[in-house]
């Protein structure tokens, strides 16, 4: 994934994420592995994007370097004009904690933990007051309302998506990463959680 998407921007404004001159490089025992080359670009606020490409490309590199769990070789990414790569593992865990929220193919959720336990955690992590409403109202807004009690093994996988889709939308976060998020269901629950994700991105 060496070509850039978009021209090369500037620190990023209120939220937008932007990349520039991003690269990557992972030294193996006998020569140096360019993962990442110079890839710059710039995503509004609302805007919604797919990173599409064949496996090995880069696409999982990217993601994490955008989200802060990994640091680039070089250029730099901000989030809110911040720039990720000036932060320590501390300062990028925080800013995700506030600012982004994750859905993944696999759900990702605690077994032990209700629908509802599961969409508090991380309000309760970032430390606010009030977690349970918060969490009630989102849930509902997914469909799950009558679900709120059950654990993820007495839910559909269908269902499960849409718990992980309201955690990751509970703390308001400026940017949100789904990581192949239909990837584990049929078509057409696959097509609703999209649908679903898109009209919880426009309010």
């Amino acid at each position: 994934m060496s070509d850039s998407i978009a021209a090369s921007p500037a620190l990023s404004s209120p939220g937008e994420l932007a990349a520039s001159g991003l690269g990557k490089r992972v030294r193996l025992p006998d020569h140096e592995l360019t993962i990442l080359a110079d890839v710059s670009f710039r995503i509004a606020a609302g805007e919604a994007v797919a990173v599409v490409g064949a496996s090995g490309s880069g696409k999982s590199t990217l993601l994490s370097l955008l989200a802060g769990l990994d640091v680039p070789s070089t250029g730099s990414v901000s989030l809110d004009g911040i720039v990720l790569s000036s932060l320590d593992e501390d300062g990028r865990a925080k800013v995700r904690g506030e600012r982004v929220g994750f859905v993944f193919q696999s759900f990702q959720l605690l077994p032990a933990l209700t629908a509802l336990e599961n969409v508090m955690l991380p309000l309760e992590l970032r430390g606010d007051r009030e977690t349970e409403q918060p969490a009630r109202r989102i849930l509902e807004r997914v469909g799950l309302g009558e679900r709120l009690e059950h654990y993820p093994r007495q839910l559909s996988g269908g269902e499960q998506q849409r718990v992980a889709l309201a955690r990751a939308f509970v703390t308001g976060p400026s940017l949100l990463f789904a990581d192949e998020p239909t990837g584990n269901l049929d078509t057409d629950t696959g097509r609703a959680v999209i649908d679903l994700l898109f009209e919880l991105n426009q309010t």
